[in-house]
């Protein structure tokens, strides 16, 4: 939100996030088309917008682009954001149709669309979206620490499982806590692949844990793991059974997860019409 004025911002978990054109547009008219369409046409925009593309996209066509760039300055020279796309296959720049469509650049794109617009209004822009990406960043964090703290408590489900069925009598403390951190490492090597050792032998210079760096999915699957490990046990099976029935799980949990979150993508490529 800037003095007003609402910017919509489509972002796909990354840093490219893309910012709508037509809406920066609206600082300067109510002919939002025309103001971008002027934008694209001057010799300077198609510069940057090819070196844009050269630099971020291994498909972009840089035989149309020179035609474009001969083209540009000359008073019949018109260029719109469908003909840029169709033409050069660019990446940098998207056409979302519908009702409430629009166009939409990327966030170095939209940037240099908006300095064009206003240096001042380039800036207020800049400042609300770091605003609005440190939001998001602190709302992940409380989601990732979530479901730290979730796999955590069926840690103690789990652990308990062990304590019941696995661990002999008259055990000492040290050797139980062998019994602990084998069927810890077991879930490690069928999530993650490695074991705890042989992470901090990968990363020496990282604190904590490898679970300390996982994923918010892994951090689901790893919950979900250890509450079906209690079960396992439960029943009887053996450490070798277990583990590969948990590596197979995590595989097809992640995979799972992984299409939800594609799938998610996938529609927001449609709505942009691509």
């Amino acid at each position: 939100d800037i003095n007003g004025l609402s910017v919509e911002v489509i972002t796909e978990g990354t840093r490219d996030d893309f910012i709508s054109l037509t809406d920066i547009a609206r600082y300067k008219s109510d002919n939002e088309k025309m103001v971008i369409q002027n934008w694209m046409r001057n010799r300077n925009t198609l510069e940057f917008l090819g070196v844009w593309e050269e630099i971020n996209n291994p498909d972009f066509k840089g035989i149309e682009f020179d035609a474009f760039r001969h083209e540009a300055g000359l008073n019949s020279f018109v260029m719109t954001p469908t003909k840029w796309i169709t033409n050069t296959n660019a990446k940098g720049i998207r056409v979302k149709r519908g009702r409430y469509g629009g166009t939409y650049a990327h966030i170095d794109i939209a940037f240099e669309f908006a300095s064009w617009i206003s240096p001042e209004f380039k800036l207020f822009i800049i400042k609300d979206y770091q605003r609005l990406k440190n939001d998001e960043t602190n709302r992940l964090s409380l989601e990732w620490n979530e479901k730290r703290l979730f796999s955590k408590i069926n840690y103690r489900i789990h652990t308990d499982a062990i304590q019941q069925n696995i661990i002999p009598g008259r055990m000492t403390k040290q050797r139980a806590g062998y019994v602990y951190a084998n069927e810890a490492d077991m879930l490690n090597a069928a999530l993650f692949g490695m074991t705890a050792k042989e992470w901090r032998e990968s990363n020496p210079d990282k604190p904590g844990n490898v679970r300390d760096y996982a994923t918010l999915h892994q951090l689901i699957v790893l919950a979900n793991m250890e509450s079906m490990n209690a079960e396992l046990i439960l029943a009887g099976k053996s450490m070798s059974e277990r583990a590969l029935y948990l590596n197979a799980m995590a595989i097809r949990q992640l995979d799972a997860l992984a299409r939800g979150e594609n799938a998610g993508l996938k529609r927001l490529e449609d709505d942009d019409g691509e």
